[in-house]
């Protein structure tokens, strides 16, 4: 998209020509900002379906410009300890702008979560299965 220095009046307008650029610019780069959510869901369990549930929440929160988190996705990849996950997993929490709980059932997991998110006052935020938000 070619940006214009003159308003639809056909004035000079070199402060909104700069800025427009600059956001163009960002979105080519791809470094536009994107908050980092945590992804609070089910591990446990119907574990194939869990992951599966946990991929398609991560992929709901980059399509709506979210960077998603769910530790519960990477760290049973190479840990066999779940106190060190979970001590990973709070970390991680620190550095998220919001933690998004999904589904109607919350597995003892989550309710750590929480109740670690409210104690810290992180922003919760709740969808369901659908990532309808509630």
């Amino acid at each position: 998209m070619s940006v214009d220095m003159r308003n639809s009046e056909g004035y000079l307008d070199l402060t909104a020509y700069e800025a427009i650029k600059k956001v163009e610019q960002e979105q080519r780069s791809g470094r536009a900002f994107r908050p980092i959510v945590y992804i609070c869901s089910p591990c446990a369990g119907d574990i194939a379906g869990n992951v599966e549930a946990a991929r398609r929440y991560s992929r709901f929160a980059v399509d709506k410009g979210y960077i998603p988190i769910a530790p519960h996705l990477l760290y049973p990849q190479f840990l066999d300890d779940a106190d060190l996950g979970i001590f990973f997993g709070n970390a991680i929490m620190s550095k998220c702008s919001e933690v998004w709980v999904f589904g109607s059932r919350i597995s003892a997991g989550m309710q750590a979560e929480i109740r670690r998110a409210k104690w810290k006052n992180y922003r919760l935020r709740y969808f369901t299965e659908d990532c309808q938000e509630v």
